[in-house]
């Protein structure tokens, strides 16, 4: 048998760099199920769960070698921890990339193929086969810890981005794996959440991402620690089964979230292909071994449940690769300077200028008094997205490069200083992580500065680092200009500076909504009565499993941000697709590129629409012009518009450029609950073009037949 499992290895591609999958997934499966004639029982059995924390479990002696897997989306994890507190270190050096909210602030999928595929290089130059992302949620809720892990709000942008990104990383041979699914919106005793979701919503808001990265080939796909309208995600069949891979299409492999299923029959039964990390947690009774002996399940149904996982593994080459030990590529450590400018440009690219009177940029020249937080580290999340990266570039380093002696520093200033000061730049913002929730407010302490600081200094700057919104109500429109730069990475705030400094022209835009008050929000009830954030110092869900479950009712369905706030006329902060440059764009010349007074789309021809992008002052800068599509007279519930499609153009001063865009049927499709399937009415319809959901430039109506 050894000798046929080398013949199938065999057939496979030698190459150590795996451009692309060596064969079909249906060849795969092929050669798969040979493998398993070869495994005993007992074998099949192991092949159900993690191996060591990290690893795909494995039967050296038959072939199949442990498949090395590591966090997380931005970047590779050179350390983690294996059982029994013994550690694996990759490699010496790997990149800690911006944020992945702050990829979606770029409005740019170009850029997504580069970070995906740089994070997929770094993979394989630290001998990881799958890396356990990337995340996209949608953004929901405000307060959810692992926002800055995912895409921002809207499921077009989601998508966009994913894309390129999959494909970026996949390109490498590093598998990606999308996660969680699904409706994983909360962090608050999150394996204890059920997430109540109408079949519009899912279809509508929470898959989208999903079927891109499907699209794109992805690998894997990460069920979530949540249940979906009360069964577990991690071995519920509709979600599955039903849902994964029939409505969406997908083939491959699926793995739980770690730690996050409680019974076995279904779980094996559920679709369900791998428990990870798989170490027997002490609350499942019945294990399946048990359960084949006692006849609940069969042999067979734990060849279906690993088989996918065997096929995934051949049909990308990765036990060719692991048994001839080419796991580890180190020649790829040479494009280390390489990844650290695709970091740089995602924070260049990702940093919101969200207000400027005139103050930004700052010559050099200028005096200024830098205070608050993070002055001396680089801002970042926490949790299983946490990259630990190398050479640093704190606030402290790259300012005194440009101001030199002109810059001062005070982490906690008195009043005269601010008042004292030509020029303050106030650091502040939150740290978010993975299974905890943070209140809306940020500390106490660290609002007080702000305050301080504006009502000291009409020069004051705000630089805010966080992973989602945070109320600036209160101060947003007395600074002089507020920047939000998220979690840039090791080398971002270089980025950063390069905007104060007027070196980089921002042109960065909110991938969700932030709300004057979290009252505003949809899911301001997400969090049980009787808790209080404000008060909690974190959440103990990950140190026992709760004999309680409670329900989180997404009662928005498709009004998710900027729909929710459009439909109910509430006044925001900044909306979606916000962001200021140093220049400014006209958006004018709007028309549908089609002859006839009355402008129809049919299955057979889509529109074309162009507007022109004018760069009306001195600067060269990037505008992201933004597509909506609404329907006049809906016969069921649906948002004032919805984005559809994307474009970032750079524009020279006093230059125009002529930006166009296809629209199709699809765009105008909802999803129809009681045909479940997508649907398009006949009627009238409208084009909105703008630089912001807030801002449209252009209506222009059409009709679909």
């Amino acid at each position: 048998m050894k000798r046929l499992l080398v013949s199938i290895f065999a057939l496979m591609a030698a190459s150590v760099v795996i451009a692309q999958p060596v064969m079909s997934y249906e060849q795969a499966e092929v050669k798969a199920n040979e493998i398993l004639k070869s495994l005993t029982l007992e074998e099949k059995l192991m092949m159900t769960q993690g191996h060591n924390r990290f690893f795909f479990p494995g039967v050296p002696e038959k072939g199949l070698p442990y498949i090395y897997t590591t966090d997380a989306s931005m970047g590779v994890k050179n350390k983690q921890r294996l059982h029994n507190d013994a550690e694996i270190k990759l490699a010496e050096r790997t990149t800690q990339f911006p944020a992945f909210i702050m990829l979606a602030a770029t409005f740019n999928p170009d850029l997504a193929y580069k970070y995906g595929h740089a994070v997929g290089e770094e993979a394989r130059m630290a001998g990881a086969g799958v890396i356990l992302g990337p995340g996209m949620n949608i953004y929901r809720n405000a307060r959810c810890g692992r926002n800055f892990e995912y895409l921002g709000e809207d499921p077009h942008l989601a998508a966009s981005i994913i894309y390129d990104y999959v494909t970026g990383m996949q390109s490498t041979g590093t598998l990606a794996c999308a996660k969680h699914f699904l409706c994983n919106q909360t962090e608050f005793y999150r394996r204890r959440s059920n997430s109540i979701v109408d079949e519009r919503a899912i279809m509508e808001i929470y898959t989208p991402a999903f079927k891109a990265a499907i699209d794109a080939g992805v690998a894997t796909v990460m069920t979530a620690y949540n249940q979906l309208n009360g069964e577990w995600t991690g071995q519920s069949k509709y979600v599955i089964t039903d849902l994964l891979r029939g409505t969406l299409g997908f083939k491959g492999m699926v793995m739980s979230d770690w730690n996050s299923i409680y019974d076995w029959k279904d779980v094996i039964l559920s679709g369900q292909n791998l428990d990870m990390p798989g170490e027997n947690a002490f609350y499942i009774k019945k294990k399946p071994a048990d359960l084949v002996a006692e006849g609940v399940v069969t042999e067979s149904d734990i060849d279906n449940m690993i088989r996918p996982t065997i096929a995934t593994c051949i049909r990308w080459g990765l036990y060719d690769r692991y048994n001839s030990g080419n796991q580890y590529d180190y020649s790829l450590e040479a494009k280390l300077p390489a990844h650290l400018d695709v970091s740089y440009q995602t924070a260049a690219e990702g940093t919101v200028l969200l207000r400027n009177n005139g103050i930004l940029p700052l010559a050099t020249s200028q005096k200024i008094l830098v205070v608050g937080k993070w002055l001396d580290k680089v801002p970042h999340g926490g949790g299983a997205a946490r990259v630990t990266g190398y050479d640093h570039k704190t606030l402290k380093m790259v300012l005194s490069e440009s101001f030199g002696a002109n810059v001062t520093y005070a982490a906690k200033p008195t009043a005269d200083m601010l008042k004292k000061a030509d020029v303050v730049l106030c650091v502040t913002g939150t740290f978010d992580s993975e299974s905890t929730e943070r209140p809306f407010e940020m500390e106490r302490k660290d609002e007080a500065l702000v305050r301080l600081a504006v009502e000291s200094n009409p020069n004051t700057i705000v630089l805010v680092h966080s992973g989602s919104a945070i109320n600036m109500t209160a101060w947003a429109d007395k600074c002089a200009a507020l920047l939000y730069a998220w979690y840039p990475g090791q080398n971002g705030l270089q980025a950063v500076r390069d905007i104060i400094i007027g070196k980089v022209n921002p042109s960065g835009k909110l991938p969700m909504t932030i709300e004057r008050d979290f009252a505003d929000s949809p899911a301001v009830n997400s969090v049980p009565v009787g808790f209080d954030l404000n008060k909690a110092k974190g959440n103990p869900n990950e140190k026992a499993f709760h004999p309680w479950t409670y329900d989180v009712h997404y009662d928005e369905s498709i009004l998710v941000g900027y729909r929710w706030y459009e439909k109910k006329n509430i006044k925001t902060l900044f909306p979606f697709g916000y962001g200021l440059s140093y220049t400014t764009f006209a958006l004018d010349k709007a028309k549908v590129l089609s002859k006839g007074k009355v402008k129809v789309l049919n299955d057979e021809k889509p529109l074309k629409v162009a507007i022109e992008v004018t760069n009306t002052g001195n600067m060269a800068g990037a505008e992201v012009v933004q597509l909506y599509v609404a329907e006049k007279k809906p016969t069921v519930l649906r948002p004032n518009k919805e984005l559809k499609s994307i474009r970032k153009v750079v524009v020279e001063p006093g230059k125009k450029v002529v930006v166009t865009f296809e629209v199709d049927k699809n765009m105008c499709a909802f999803w129809c609950d009681k045909s479940h399937k997508w649907t398009t009415n006949a009627g009238e319809y409208e084009v909105l073009i703008g630089t912001s959901s807030a801002d449209i430039a252009a209506v222009l109506p059409f009709v679909v037949e």
